[in-house]
């Protein structure tokens, strides 16, 4: 029983491992950090009025945001240096220039006092007005110095109340500084306007919109994007995939951004040498309003039109982004093979539909991510999921069990004949 329940868990974890294989790369491959610095966060939290509404699992907005920050400030990486900002945490009145004023550092950018922060968060009340874009200014400035990776993280419930400052604006023009900064938006309701705004804030500096409805999922994709900068940095090149395989363009091991009409698909090159393995992902992300049922596929064809393998993955509208990945390993050539590399195409396909009155151009942004590594040391190591010799090991315990189960019978046995003797 105690052998069969760890290697249960032990098979768990290397499923585990093989999912996040497929899903994220290496990086090491993709691109490299953008300086020795350690990576910093601000977060970014709207504490204005609306966010005293409940509607997240039963609870207030509020609440769910403080639980979603008090888990993310437990897991957050030591090396990850993290701030929090508010905007309209402070002013309740009606005078338009002093609520567009109202943004202040909760928690400075640095190392993390994780019952400092915590303390600073739990006084928190909702309380004015929505200036988005004064605070993501004042946020850049948080996080001003050093060659790290920098991110800020903005979660509101509302579109900004201090036009003429368009927050989209803002966002270009801290994209213009080549700062290297990247500003990630999280919704916290369905709103059409709110929509639109975060999605141009987070596109113009190479970020991401994810719209969220339940607390479980705030605290997970915040706690994502906390992790995301304590990672290397990959600069994303753009590319344009083709509508056959014959006319694809050939891509090397990196990060690519490409944009995929509904109902199109897309067609990538990759040359993948004798005894390497072909990794890749893709997520699309819906940038405007899209019906709640989506789904997208990641095929590997051969030049032949044959198919290798594929990823698929389906959403249901509680997240506008979704995400699937494959892995391919090409076997050594053989004594009269030539070591040539085998040419892969990679057909991306989504499932997206716009709504009424939606524009359907351009595509939706697509994200791929490629990388050719060493393979498989042998082909038993592909047949048993990378266990290689463990498989050896487990059939001797097998073996073993089997006989020492056939002894105790006879043993049992004959002890009970000679009781029966005697």
């Amino acid at each position: 029983m105690i052998i069969s329940k760890r290697f249960a868990a032990g098979a768990g974890a290397l499923l585990a491992a093989l999912a996040a294989g497929l899903a994220l790369p290496a990086g090491a491959a993709a691109g490299e950090p953008t300086g020795e610095d350690a990576p910093k966060v601000d977060l970014v939290l709207d504490v204005s009025g609306s966010m005293r509404t409940r509607d997240i699992d039963g609870g207030s907005r509020m609440a769910a945001a403080k639980r979603a920050f008090n888990e993310v400030l437990d897991a957050t990486p030591d090396e990850v240096r993290l701030g929090i900002r508010t905007l309209g945490a402070d002013y309740p009145g009606d005078d338009k220039k002093r609520g567009c004023q109202d943004t202040a550092r909760l928690y400075p950018v640095g190392p993390l006092d994780r019952t400092e922060a915590k303390a600073a968060v739990a006084t928190l009340a909702p309380t004015g007005w929505t200036p988005i874009g004064p605070a993501l200014l004042a946020a850049a400035d948080d996080l001003d110095g050093g060659t790290g990776s920098r991110r800020i993280v903005l979660i509101s419930d509302g579109e900004d109340t201090c036009a003429p400052l368009d927050p989209c604006e803002v966002a270009r023009e801290i994209a213009a500084k080549g700062i290297g900064l990247t500003i990630d938006t999280l919704g916290l309701v369905p709103n059409a306007k709110m929509r639109q705004q975060l999605s141009c804030i987070a596109e113009a500096t190479g970020g991401t919109y994810t719209s969220v409805e339940h607390a479980d999922e705030l605290t997970d994709r915040v706690s994502q994007l906390v992790d995301r900068a304590a990672e290397p940095v990959v600069t994303p090149v753009a590319t344009e995939g083709a509508d056959t395989c014959a006319k694809a363009p050939e891509l090397t091991s990196g990060l690519f951004t490409d944009r995929a009409e509904f109902g199109q698909q897309r067609w990538y090159r990759v040359q993948v040498p004798p005894g390497k393995e072909l990794r890749a992902s893709v997520s699309v992300s819906a940038d405007r309003a899209v019906a709640p049922s989506y789904g997208v596929l990641l095929r590997a064809v051969t030049g032949h039109g044959r198919e290798i393998v594929r990823g698929e993955a389906a959403g249901d509208g509680r997240t506008d982004v979704v995400s699937t990945g494959l892995r391919y390993p090409e076997a050594e050539a053989g004594d009269e093979d030539e070591e040539t590399a085998e040419a892969v195409c990679l057909q991306v396909t989504h499932s997206f539909a716009a709504r009424a009155g939606v524009k359907t151009t351009p595509g939706l942004p697509l994200e791929l991510t490629v990388d050719v590594v060493d393979g498989p040391s042998d082909a038993d190591d592909v047949a048993s999921f990378g266990l290689g010799r463990g498989w050896w090991l487990l059939g001797v315990l097998v073996l073993v069990g089997f006989l020492a189960g056939l002894v105790w019978g006879w043993v049992s046995r004959w002890r009970v004949a000679v009781w029966r003797t005697n």
